[in-house]
């Protein structure tokens, strides 16, 4: 095991970690979420509740599910019943069935802050996920989030450092011309 191999061993979450995150209000409509999201350049985030505590989390997997094999969403509701005339008050007491903490993924992974590459690694395998979320300890508190896409860069970083090639870096095989 040589020196890159080591330093990307020793990597912790707090090394990993995007700390400027994307949090949803449980109680926000799946439409907002989707727009939270898309202007973050996001595909996933921590939904929290009122106390900033984390109970879920939703990703594009969330959405895609939210719609059932017909194209429809499963808490569709008819036209008529999102329109209202001036003399009409909707019922805003009633919850919309469309919230985010009807369709999020419960259960999330948490991590602490110094856990290691290959635990986070393994976590997002076993869990078939592409996010695993740092908490700031038993608040469950998001503090940052490391995705799949934070590992491979260092995995990455760390080819790189060895010396190994780039795709770009790598000779033409025998029969391919550019």
């Amino acid at each position: 095991m040589n020196a890159s191999t080591k330093t990307l061993l020793a990597l912790r979450a707090v090394d990993l970690m995007s700390r400027e995150l994307v949090l949803i209000p449980r109680e926000m409509s799946l439409e907002g979420a989707a727009r939270l999201l898309a202007r973050a350049g996001v595909t996933g985030a921590p939904v929290v509740n009122e106390d900033g505590q984390c109970i879920g989390v939703l990703s594009t997997t969330d959405f895609m599910n939210s719609v059932d094999r017909r194209g429809r969403a499963p808490y569709s509701t008819a036209a008529a019943d999102c329109m209202c005339s001036a003399w009409q008050i909707p019922d805003v007491a009633t919850p919309s069935p469309c919230r985010v903490e009807n369709f999020m993924t419960k259960d999330p992974v948490f991590v602490n802050a110094n856990a290691m590459i290959g635990e986070l690694a393994h976590l997002m395998m076993d869990a078939h996920i592409h996010r695993v979320i740092v908490v700031d300890g038993p608040g469950q508190k998001p503090i940052g989030i490391v995705s799949s896409m934070d590992v491979l860069a260092a995995v990455a970083r760390a080819s790189t450092e060895l010396g190994e090639p780039t795709p770009f870096q790598q000779p033409a095989m025998a029969g391919e011309f550019s």
